[in-house]
C-alpha cells in the first residue's frame, strides 16, 4: 500500500525541524506566522461549508447521531481506558497524546472518498464529516478541558480563550462572508488547498522546533514508538469493528453502514493539528506524534476496507450518488485531512 505523499512532507518538515529548529527571534516569526495561519485554515473551513447542505444533511439526524457519537463519546472512552498502558506500554506525554487523538473531529474529505469507493451513501458521509468538523471546534477544547486538565502542557481557561479566538472566531467570520467569497472559494480550491497544506506543515514545523528546544524528543524510544503503534492499531481495529457492527445492530443499511464505519472510525489530522497548536503549546510535537501516526494507519486500512466493499454482493447494484462526482475522483487518494 502507498505511503500517502502528504505523509512524507509532514515527515520531511519534522525532520527539517530536527535539524534546523526555530530558535530565538526565528523562533517568534514562526510562532506568529503559525498562529495567523491557524486563523486562516479555520476561516477557509468556515467559507466552504454551505449552511443549506448542513439543513439538509439534518434529514438523516440518526446516522450523523451515531457518527457523532462514535467520534466524541466511544474514541474518549476508548482513550480514557487506554491509560492503564502508563506507564508501563506508553509514557505519561505518548498517553496524552492518544488520549487526545481520540477527541478530535472526524476527516471529511477521505470519508468521503472511501466512501463513495466503497459505494455508500456519499452524501451523508459528506454531512457526517462536516457536521463533525464543525461540532468539534466547540466539543474538542471541551473534552480536553475536562480530560487532560492541567496534563495538556499548561491547558487552561486561557486555552480556551485560545480556542475561540484562533479557531472558532475565524470560522464564524467564514461562515457570515461565505454568500460573498463562496464563489471565490469554489472556483480556487485547488489553490486554496495547498494553503490548507501549506499552513498545516508550518504549525507542524512550529510545534516540533520548540520540542526539539525543549529537548523533549529524548523522552521517546523506538521500544515506546511500536507499542504506541500497536495500541493504536488495536484502537483503530476496534472502532471499524463497532463502526460496522453496531450500525447493522441499529437497523442501518449498508450504504448507510458504510458511511458510518469510515467517517466514525477516522480522526482529522488538518483539524487536530492546529488544535494541538493552540492547546499544548510546547508539548504540541509529542501531543501530535500518536495522530500524524494514525492518520496514515487509517489511511491505509480503510482504503483495503473500502476496496473489499466494493466487490460485496449488494455492491454491484449500489448506484454512486451522483454528488459523489463533483466532491472527489473516485479511486484516488484522499485528501490528508
Amino acid at each position: 500500500m502507498p505511503i500517502d505523499p502528504y505523509i512524507l512532507l509532514l515527515l520531511g518538515t519534522v525532520g527539517l525541524a530536527a535539524l534546523l529548529p526555530a530558535r530565538g527571534t526565528g523562533a517568534d516569526v514562526a510562532s506568529g506566522a503559525s498562529t495567523a495561519a491557524i486563523a486562516f485554515l479555520f476561516f477557509l473551513y468556515g467559507a466552504r461549508l454551505s449552511t443549506r447542505e448542513a439543513v439538509e444533511g439534518l434529514k438523516h439526524w440518526r446516522l450523523h447521531v451515531t457518527v457523532l457519537a462514535c467520534t466524541f463519546v466511544v474514541f474518549p472512552l476508548l482513550g480514557l481506558a487506554a491509560r492503564g498502558l502508563e506507564p508501563v506500554l506508553l509514557t505519561h506525554n505518548l498517553y496524552t497524546g492518544l488520549l487526545f487523538l481520540t477527541l478530535v473531529p472526524s476527516t471529511i474529505q477521505s470519508s468521503i472518498a472511501f466512501t463513495s469507493m466503497a459505494r455508500g451513501n456519499v452524501p451523508a458521509a459528506i454531512c457526517a464529516g462536516s457536521f463533525s468538523s464543525l461540532a468539534g471546534i466547540v466539543v474538542t477544547p471541551l473534552l480536553a478541558a475536562a480530560l487532560l486538565g492541567s496534563s495538556g502542557g499548561g491547558f487552561s481557561a486561557d486555552s480556551l480563550v485560545k480556542i475561540v479566538l484562533q479557531l472558532l472566531v475565524p470560522f464564524l467570520a467564514g461562515q457570515v462572508l461565505r454568500r460573498w467569497i463562496g464563489g471565490f472559494i469554489t472556483r480556487h480550491k485547488k489553490v486554496l488547498g495547498y494553503v490548507d497544506r501549506g499552513s498545516i506543515l508550518l504549525v507542524v514545523y512550529t510545534a516540533f522546533s520548540e520540542g526539539m528546544v525543549q529537548g523533549i524528543w529524548h523522552q521517546v524510544s523506538a521500544v515506546r514508538l511500536a507499542g504506541l503503534l500497536a495500541v493504536e492499531a488495536v484502537l483503530l481495529a476496534v472502532m471499524l469493528t463497532l463502526t460496522w457492527y453496531g450500525g447493522r445492530a441499529l437497523g442501518f443499511h449498508r450504504e448507510d453502514r458504510i458511511a458510518i464505519q469510515f467517517a466514525g472510525s477516522k480522526k482529522s489530522l488538518a483539524s487536530g493539528l492546529p488544535m494541538a497548536s493552540v492547546l499544548f503549546g510546547a508539548h504540541a510535537s509529542l501531543a501530535v506524534l500518536p495522530l500524524m501516526l494514525f492518520h496514515q494507519m487509517q489511511l491505509m486500512v480503510c482504503a483495503v476496507i473500502a476496496k473489499r466493499r466494493a466487490h460485496d454482493p449488494g455492491a454491484a447494484t449500489t448506484p454512486v450518488p451522483p454528488v459523489a462526482a463533483s466532491r472527489i475522483a473516485v479511486g484516488t487518494a484522499p485528501r490528508s485531512d
